[in-house]
């Protein structure tokens, strides 16, 4: 455990075992479209199915279904959440396995690195009638080209909200003790890592994102994530208190320590974590208030800030907040207005369909994947 400072708090929790982690691998971003898809499972896995086809071809419930029936066998798996239709999935892996299946169409488009040994095709548009998809050519490009048009928009908008959290950053640095934040992280670091044997290897950092901006808001299934974790920490602080730097630093030393992490991004800043979670170790960080009567501990960053500095700029800062929120909302609007033009482009591509020769494609997979058990 971390040792009590001024600005630690201790709690307790407990919390069950989950067989089904939630999460995204991609993500609507600061940045654009943003992809952590590379790490949805390792390159040595047993077997890697890639999903292709249009929309509407049966790609998310061709794995929900596989996911469920794996549930009920007593495995765990991950499903992988679509930030742009967050009901849908953009992949799924059964754990104990070590097999993943994920849909591998724009914008996520992914091509076997190991074909035939690990990776395999599996193309879901042989089941589609083409000549029915002729027909509505016009209009199933004008609706692809809305989508497109709608995402631009959202990615104007969240792009737009870097200035202002670089603001934030600007005064909360400006304000910040960096002698007692180095004391605080120098404390933790000794607290996680004294008693933790060294490996004769460097960890592997998993990369996902721990929230997304969806069409239904900006959402996270992290609970899912950290059911089963003994020692969260809940990280308080604003963009600037190095809450980012510290996450990292942890992340980092753990690898060298030869310990794998998971490490969680956020989607308005695309690179910097938001969770950490070091599994064998069974310890999880987070900036996630949620979390804060769940944790073992609560670390307060902005008490290592001058207040007379935050009073100063009291106005700016609120102005800042209140402008980050307003754009997230605009981007929420228009990644919003992109599914309903998917969702119309789906209803072109449904008809076509034959989804008996989908289900029995399915069941031929399931029963390949159940060969690994």
């Amino acid at each position: 455990m971390i040792s009590k400072m001024m600005f630690i708090e201790n709690r307790r929790f407990t919390m069950k075992n989950n067989k089904c982690k939630k999460l995204f691998p991609g993500g609507n971003t600061t940045q654009g479209f943003f992809s952590y898809f590379d790490y949805i499972i390792r390159p040595d896995a047993n077997r890697f199915f890639i999903l292709k086809g249009g929309p509407g071809v049966g790609k998310s419930s061709f794995m929900k279904k596989i996911g469920n029936e794996m549930l009920q066998k007593g495995f765990t798996i991950e499903e992988h959440y679509c930030s742009s239709s967050n009901d849908s999935l953009d992949a799924l892996v059964i754990k104990e396995l070590d097999i993943g299946i994920v849909d591998g169409t724009a914008p996520h488009m992914i091509d076997p690195n190991n074909p035939g040994a690990v990776d395999e095709i599996v193309n879901l548009g042989d089941y589609l009638d083409e000549y029915h998809l002729v027909k509505h050519k016009t209009e199933s490009m004008a609706m692809n080209q809305e989508t497109n048009k709608c995402f631009r928009r959202a990615y104007k908008y969240l792009n737009a909200i870097v200035p202002f959290i670089q603001d934030i950053r600007d005064i909360y640095e400006n304000g910040m003790d960096t002698y007692r934040f180095h004391q605080l992280y120098d404390s933790m670091q000794k607290n996680i890592f004294e008693h933790v044997d060294k490996k004769n290897k460097i960890g592997f950092t998993r990369h996902l994102f721990g929230s997304s901006i969806t069409p239904k808001g900006f959402i996270d299934y992290q609970e899912t994530v950290f059911d089963g974790i003994d020692d969260i920490t809940y990280i308080k602080g604003n963009w600037g208190t190095g809450w980012d730097t510290l996450l990292e630093g942890l992340g980092k030393k753990a690898t060298l320590l030869g310990y794998d992490v998971e490490a969680y991004h956020t989607p308005l800043a695309p690179n910097i974590i938001e969770d950490l979670i070091i599994p064998e170790l069974n310890i999880a960080l987070t900036t996630k208030v949620k979390f804060i009567d769940q944790s073992s501990c609560v670390i307060d960053l902005d008490a290592l800030v001058d207040s007379k500095i935050l009073q100063k700029y009291k106005k700016e800062i609120e102005y800042d907040k209140k402008m980050i929120d307003e754009l997230i909302a605009k981007s929420i609007e228009y990644v919003n207005e992109a599914k309903l033009a998917h969702d119309k482009l789906e209803s072109f591509y449904i008809p076509a369909m034959d989804f008996n020769a989908v289900n029995e494609k399915r069941k031929e997979i399931l029963k390949r994947i159940l060969q690994y058990a």
